[in-house]
């Protein structure tokens, strides 16, 4: 488990103090203008749920090509797709406010612009959340993650308030310029940022197999899934807040959009507060009662904020729901990136991502439905309920601690002597690995074994299975498949220094007078010449 240290310590990093910079002042004009957006929906369109629906066109494109984005990360330099990605945002920002200013958004379109600039949203971060790992040491890591979180709220507590003053005397429109140029910032730091490209001799993994690489681990993970499955839930009911204020701010307290920005500002600071304070809290509490306790007081605020019609009270009441927010959602990501090696973390993040906005894009929609049936009254008290239910589901999908594992490649693997002239596409490989295992260690051996499958699937096997010899029944033999060559060499090289463990372990069962036998094979199949010929061996390599 990573040392329990202060957040700060992240920022004897100067990259990281350089980018956590740049992000500030980002995250300042997106705070800006959503706020500028929300609160123009509100006088373009005059369904609750139209509202709502401007919360999930930010975080629906990460649900749909976050895994894709992840990818890329993970196969590309990710400094460059995150220039990619806010120069992406910039223009559509800058479209956003020259259409606004020309009074020709409708609401559609609103929703559309908003949409794109969710899709550069989701190319970015990504690349951004698994860039962490190559700016700061592990044991620095949960302090980074927790120090974005921060970078973010630290924003909300005055962006919000800002963007209020802005919409307020300048109209949307000039909310929507202001973001185009705190878009610099972030695109001046990436261009100066100059990383160390990784050393890999391997062509890179083509795209399909990329995605479906990353999607295999995390099934594979089931440490992953119940990050993935709670991370849903809590996405799908802690957003109704979020989604609802603009509504609360109007109606509950018939304030204006500075109100609107006000109360989100109280939202950030105690996320702020939950920020600074997220060390401390893990020290008291497992992981586990950490995410409990988000879920309980989101619920406490939400049922609270449903019967509030003042505006002092409801602040107030915003403040532990952000240290709620911002401690569920830093704690399920500092677990994803420690339970994941580096060359498959970016598509672990983004599946975590689409889970998360995945439930934040269906709750946002969800909530602002109710409202419309039930009244904004009827559905954070709803919303309260279900919140209470999410934290009972611990239950049932605990929250794993921290993995203590080291997840580091063990570079230890050497291409084996071959005797025919493989290329790098040759295949289908099989690979057998041969055991003598004495009788009274077979239910070991079986179990160390469902160990080394999930491993080898994990990894990019195929087709795994175990065998035993009938007429030398101490024989068994592990087989699977690989693509082609390449591939194996790929599966080989992502083994890390917590899988040596499994070798060792089926190591010391063996007791034959050598390591276990590896075989190393390569399919061919016959083909007729001609119907009336014998068959003869296909021995072109491709």
């Amino acid at each position: 488990m990573p040392k329990r240290t202060s957040p700060l310590v992240a920022f004897q990093s100067k990259t990281f103090r350089s980018l956590w910079s740049a992000t500030l002042i980002s995250n300042l004009g997106g705070l800006v203008e959503g706020v500028g957006a929300a609160w123009l929906m509100t006088s373009l369109a005059t369904s609750h749920g139209m509202v709502a629906l401007v919360q999930s066109s930010t975080t629906l494109p990460v649900m749909i090509f976050s895994l894709a984005a992840g990818a890329l990360a993970d196969n590309y330099e990710r400094r460059r797709i995150m220039l990619i990605a806010q120069m992406l945002m910039l223009c559509v920002s800058a479209t956003l406010a020259v259409l606004s200013y020309s009074n020709a958004l409708t609401p559609w379109l609103l929703l559309s612009l908003t949409f794109l600039i969710g899709c550069g949203g989701a190319l970015h971060n990504p690349s951004w959340q698994a860039s962490m790992g190559d700016v700061v040491p592990r044991d620095h890591l949960p302090g980074a993650v927790a120090l974005n979180s921060m970078s973010y709220n630290l924003m909300r507590s005055i962006g919000p308030a800002i963007g209020g003053l802005i919409v307020a005397a300048a109209g949307a429109a000039f909310a929507f310029l202001f973001n185009v140029f705190c878009y610099f910032a972030l695109i001046f730091a990436l261009w100066r940022w100059k990383k160390a490209p990784a050393r890999n001799m391997l062509p890179r993994e083509p795209f399909g197999s990329a995605m479906s690489a990353g999607f295999r681990y995390v099934l594979m993970s089931p440490n992953l899934l119940k990050v993935m499955c709670r991370g849903f839930v809590f996405g799908l009911t802690a957003i109704v807040i979020l989604a609802l204020l603009p509504l609360v701010a109007r109606d509950h307290v018939h304030g204006t959009a500075i109100t609107y920005g006000i109360m989100l500002g109280f939202f950030g600071f105690g996320a702020i507060c939950g920020a600074l304070l997220i060390g401390r809290i893990r020290d008291l509490l497992s992981n586990e009662w950490v995410i409990r306790g988000a879920f309980f007081t989101l619920a406490t605020s939400s049922f609270c904020l449903a019967l509030s019609n003042q505006l002092w009270l409801s602040c107030l009441l915003l403040m532990p729901a952000g240290v709620a927010w911002v401690q569920a959602f830093s704690l399920f990501n500092v677990t994803v990136q420690l339970s994941t090696p580096r060359w498959v973390v970016g598509r672990a993040l983004s599946l975590y991502q689409t889970a998360t906005f995945g439930g934040m894009a269906a709750g946002s929609w969800l909530w602002g439905e109710l409202a419309d049936s039930h009244g904004v009254t009827g559905a954070l008290l709803i919303a309260s309920a279900t919140l209470a239910i999410g934290g009972l589901l611990g239950l049932l999908l605990r929250q794993p601690d921290f993995e203590s594992l080291n997840l580091d490649p063990t570079n230890t693997f050497s291409e084996p002597q071959l005797q025919l002239d493989l290329r790098s596409r040759s295949g289908p490989i099989l690979v057998m690995v041969d055991y003598s295992i004495d009788q009274e260690d077979v239910a070991e051996f079986l179990a160390v074994m469902a160990q080394r499958r999930r491993m080898r699937i994990r990894d990019g096997a195929k087709q795994w299975s175990l065998l035993r010899d009938l007429e030398k029944p101490n024989t068994w033999t592990e087989s699977y498949h690989l693509p082609t060559w390449i591939d194996y060499v790929r599966h080989s090289q992502r083994q890390t220094h917590a899988d040596v463990e499994v070798s060792e372990r089926l190591d010391a069962l063996h007791r034959g007078d050598q390591p276990p036998i590896i075989h190393h094979m390569i399919e061919r199949q016959t083909v007729p010449r001609h119907d009336d010929m014998p068959l003869k061996p296909y021995l072109d390599a491709t």
